[in-house]
């Protein structure tokens, strides 16, 4: 695998808090909080981690599949959570994966810190009272960086989630350079925003792709952006930044 520094950390407005990376085999994440949670949020990756491969080792179906798959009622909750978001989504499960560990990761920090910010293969979860501005990159795009999502006090927690056909390492089968999907829910979020993405093949896909998003429930808001064109619903402040 070629490593892709991840530029996008700095896309988040962290300000008044500490950031610092937690890194186990594929999970690498950036958090910042109050202070330095590094150690505790460490324990929470080892734990989800341990719970998902697990898993996977006697259910190897779990990590290959690109359709929902059914899981036992007894299997770990982050697993449980992962399975529900893609059959939402009508998706397989590890489209959800980065987005479910953020939020839980998030929520087991918040005990120790009013603030909190997660970012996990640029999926985020945000929790507190701070209003907060997140610029939506989008690779080659015109408009990679030039629009932000403002996030308001009042929509914390929330997940933001974002998928792309042309950037980093995730499976898509579409074209789009950024679907962001906002929702209370990281697992859910990030299942949809590959979905979306699977929908938009070119610049006359935007529109459809993104009423598609909107109309699932539990989705709060949608942001597709497919070279220079850009669409959006639902709970969504978008800006304008830069030049």
């Amino acid at each position: 695998m070629v490593y892709e520094p991840r530029t996008y950390r700095e896309v988040v407005d962290a300000a008044g808090l500490v950031s610092f990376e937690v890194v186990r085999a594929e999970t690498d994440l950036h958090i910042s909080a109050s202070r330095n949670l590094a150690q505790e949020a460490t324990t929470l990756v080892q734990q989800l981690r341990g719970d998902l491969e697990g898993y996977i080792a006697t259910h190897p179906r779990f990590a290959e599949s690109f359709v929902p798959v059914e899981v036992e009622a007894d299997a770990p909750e982050v697993v449980r959570a992962m399975a529900a978001a893609a059959r939402s989504a009508e998706v397989g499960p590890m489209a959800a994966v980065a987005g479910a560990v953020a939020e839980r990761v998030a929520r087991g920090l918040s005990v120790l810190s009013p603030e909190v910010i997660v970012e996990n293969g640029g999926d985020l979860y945000l929790m507190g009272r701070v209003p907060r501005r997140v610029l939506l990159e989008a690779g080659d795009s015109p408009l990679s960086a030039r629009v932000a999502l403002d996030i308001l006090a009042e929509d914390l927690p929330v997940a933001v989630c974002t998928s792309s056909g042309t950037v980093g390492h995730s499976v898509s089968l579409g074209v789009a350079h950024a679907v962001t999907v906002l929702a209370d829910d990281g697992a859910f979020a990030d299942a949809v925003a590959t979905a979306v993405g699977n929908l938009v093949h070119g610049l006359d896909d935007v529109e459809a792709a993104v009423a598609h998003g909107h109309a699932m429930p539990g989705v709060r808001g949608v942001v597709v952006i497919a070279g220079e064109r850009i669409g959006a619903a639902g709970q969504i402040h978008l800006v304008r930044v830069g030049a």
